[in-house]
């Protein structure tokens, strides 16, 4: 780290409940493969707002957020990106070592560390992206954003577009075919532009009549009924699943990826499965060739869908709190601007 690179940065620190202290936080020395990241603009994903109001168990103390974009403002050695880069990273950081690593499901790497996941009084505090800077370890898949996209569009390629471009991949080819979207959140809403995109007829189930609405925005319309050849569930619900598999066609494809915690059991006919060819696969978390895939999915597609209006403006770090609540009607991110 050069002698200019200041040596302590501000940050919000989650303590529990909704409460966040702002603190100043030492920047530590890069080591190989480093990269240190002044934040631009950091959405809120559904996920933090699950850990602040307690659905969801996460370390405490810690700095969460990890959809974001940044510049990056210094790097260890053999760094994979360089100073002035502008960069979206991924949510997980891998060994690339262990035998998952390399099998190529890096995404549940053994030792897998997580962006914004980890404890605040551990060895990588700066781990989250609500803060002035961010320290990315070696491991961290990190990808360059083009110019032509705008901070508010990039910063979810991070988490909420790279999971989709995992689950399309997950589900195979949707050109010509019957796709059904389960939640129209904003993974439910890029699964939505990106089959229709692709060719696909699209239909969206969501209990907001809002959602459904914005949907037709993105290439959907509302669910039909009748049989579809591939579902997609990002809402976690067993009920909006059970009602996906029961309209898969022969050969038809369920990719599950919005069950992240714990729900009722759901009931399977084997006989169903069998006799009917279905595939069943789960998703969670992503490969780095989805992230690189996301940022090009969103540059390419940023005249073709409003991406912009879907995230709220960034409120400051000081003001973080506020971020911490469903967005607004019509938007599905809310944002803060670490830095004015």
């Amino acid at each position: 780290m050069d002698t200019l690179t200041p040596r302590v940065t501000l940050a919000a620190v989650w303590t529990g409940g909704s409460e966040v202290e702002l603190q100043k936080v030492e920047i530590p020395e890069l080591g190989d493969g480093d990269v240190l990241v002044q934040v631009r603009l950091a959405t809120v994903c559904g996920s933090d707002l699950h850990t602040v109001t307690g659905r969801r168990s996460a370390a405490c103390p810690s700095i969460l957020g990890h959809e974001a974009v940044g510049d990056v403002v210094a790097a260890g050695p053999r760094a994979p990106v360089q100073v002035g880069q502008r960069v979206v990273w991924s949510v997980t950081v891998t060994c690339g070592e262990c035998t998952r690593c390399r099998s190529g499901l890096t995404a549940k790497c053994t030792s897998v560390r997580k962006v914004g996941h980890e404890p605040f009084d551990g060895d990588w505090p700066l781990s989250g992206s609500y803060a002035e800077q961010v320290v990315l370890p070696k491991g961290t898949t990190i990808a360059v954003v083009p110019s032509t996209l705008p901070d508010t569009v990039a910063a979810p390629a991070a988490c909420a577009t790279a999971t989709v471009m995992a689950t399309l991949e997950a589900a195979g080819e949707v050109a010509g075919r019957r796709v059904l979207i389960g939640g129209a959140g904003m993974l439910g809403l890029t699964a939505v532009a990106a089959c229709a995109e692709a060719g696909a007829d699209v239909q969206v189930v969501d209990i907001d009549p809002g959602r459904l609405e914005l949907a037709t925005e993105f290439g959907g319309r509302a669910a039909d009924g009748g049989p579809v050849d591939v579902a997609i569930d990002y809402t976690g619900s067993t009920d909006a699943v059970a009602q996906a598999l029961g309209r898969l066609d022969i050969g038809g494809v369920l990719v599950l990826a919005g069950s992240v915690m714990p729900g009722a059991p759901l009931a399977v006919d084997p006989e169903a499965v069998v006799r009917q060819w279905l595939t069943i696969t789960g998703v969670h978390n992503y490969e780095p060739r989805h992230l690189h895939r996301a940022v090009e999915f969103l540059d390419r597609t940023r005249d073709r869908y409003p991406w912009h209006s879907l995230v709220e403006a960034p409120v400051p770090l000081d003001d973080i709190a506020s971020a911490f609540c469903a967005p607004p009607v019509g938007k599905l991110r809310t944002a803060v601007a670490p830095r004015p």
